[in-house]
């Protein structure tokens, strides 16, 4: 069983930067790389990133790259989502999920076990 917790979203505005927090427990949960999606709204949860807790290998959608970075920290449990330059249209609910089959991986139906979402906003 894996336990994921997120945390630090919030209003911010266009341009602007935030940090989300995922924290991991549970006796398995380095098996599992931890994946980020979000969901807009009216429209389908999507893939964002991804990372792994061994080498800390990425995986990102196209329209995050180069502005939004996975990071991990094996002392504390929890990975990161470092969002940078945000824009309107990333307005949403944000989630961190593992992956049930212990690779990086963008499909939804990979992730397993899922935390209870962050609300990040970008609005002026």
């Amino acid at each position: 069983q894996v336990q994921l917790v997120e945390s630090g979203g919030g209003l911010v505005q266009p341009g602007g930067s935030l940090r989300l927090s995922c924290a991991a427990s549970g006796r398995t949960f380095r098996n599992y790389p931890v994946g980020w999606f979000r969901q807009a709204p009216g429209k389908d949860r999507e893939f964002v990133a991804a990372i792994t807790w061994s080498t800390g290998s990425t995986l990102y959608a196209d329209s995050v790259k180069g502005r939004f970075t996975s990071s991990r920290d094996n002392a504390e449990n929890t990975v990161y989502l470092q969002m940078n330059s945000l824009k309107p249209e990333d307005t949403a609910v944000y989630y961190c999920a593992a992956n049930r089959w212990g690779v990086l991986t963008t499909r939804l139906m990979d992730y397993n076990y899922w935390g209870q979402g962050t609300q990040v906003t970008v609005s002026a």
